[in-house]
């Protein structure tokens, strides 16, 4: 494993697995998101996505807790030219486009911009106690980084809209009914599942894990003809790869494949 990241409040490591914790530790304010944080975080996701040892990311919150909410004290003064300048929303959008599959492990809150950060990840698995919410309305806003329309393809108008314009937080076992959370698990043990739920992903062929993500991304809000376009183009380009023989050849062999990205 290598060696952790240390620079709070985000630090991250990588394990012998290919497996990296990133991990938001700004206990005293519940992981609240400032600007410091969404750039480390920023940061953390694009170096992760450049290092070959990492394979799938795992982002977490310590103190048990998600992220609370982005820093009202910090937002409370800002203007609409300063949120352009300095592009507040960029860590969501990272977040989306990651090179690496992510995975939000999910204890306490995810509240307001911790919501939507979890919504910018490829999978949520989330403890019975925590919760999730947008609770923007109750200071005078609204969602402005995926909420409304992340949570709206996620869990549908009734729902989404039920939540945004009463500001009132659903629980883990509603959020996965919903659809919004992949798998739920006792409180304490969400990073512990995230990261054998990473370990398998991780254990994947890497340019089909690649094609299912880049196909769902893009295909999600296409028509429906067009998306499965996209899906059989993707599909027979694997039949290029050296990780689709070696697949087959390890089944039809009744041995554990060794995949290479190739």
């Amino acid at each position: 494993m290598s060696a952790p990241q240390a620079t709070a409040p985000v630090g991250w490591s990588v394990d012998d697995d290919g497996v990296a914790v990133v991990t938001i530790d700004r206990t005293r304010r519940r992981n609240a998101l400032n600007l410091d944080v969404k750039q480390r975080l920023t940061d953390a996701v694009l170096a992760l996505g450049a290092d070959e040892r990492a394979r799938v990311i795992v982002l977490t919150g310590a103190g048990g807790y998600f992220v609370a909410g982005t820093d009202i004290d910090e937002m409370a003064g800002m203007t609409p030219t300063s949120h352009t300048l300095q592009a507040t929303d960029r860590v969501f959008t990272t977040l989306r486009h990651s090179a690496k599959p992510v995975i939000a492990a999910v204890e306490g809150y995810a509240l307001g911009g911790g919501c939507e950060l979890a919504l910018a990840c490829d999978m949520i698995v989330a403890a019975e106690g925590a919760r999730f919410g947008q609770p923007e309305i109750r200071v005078g806003i609204m969602p402005g980084a995926g909420g409304t329309q992340r949570l709206l393809r996620t869990i549908g108008k009734y729902q989404a809209l039920r939540m945004m314009l009463t500001g009132e937080p659903i629980a883990a076992r509603d959020a996965w009914a919903f659809g919004l959370v992949s798998e739920l698990c006792p409180d304490g043990a969400a990073l512990e599942r995230a990261r054998a739920l990473a370990r398998t992903v991780a254990a994947m062929p890497p340019l089909a894990v690649r094609a299912i993500r880049e196909v769902v991304q893009q295909g999600q809000d296409a028509p429906l003809e067009t998306a499965l376009l996209l899906e059989r183009k993707a599909f027979q380009l694997l039949f290029d790869s050296a990780d689709q023989r070696e697949g087959m050849r390890a089944f039809l062999d009744k041995r554990p494949p060794r995949y290479k990205g190739s």
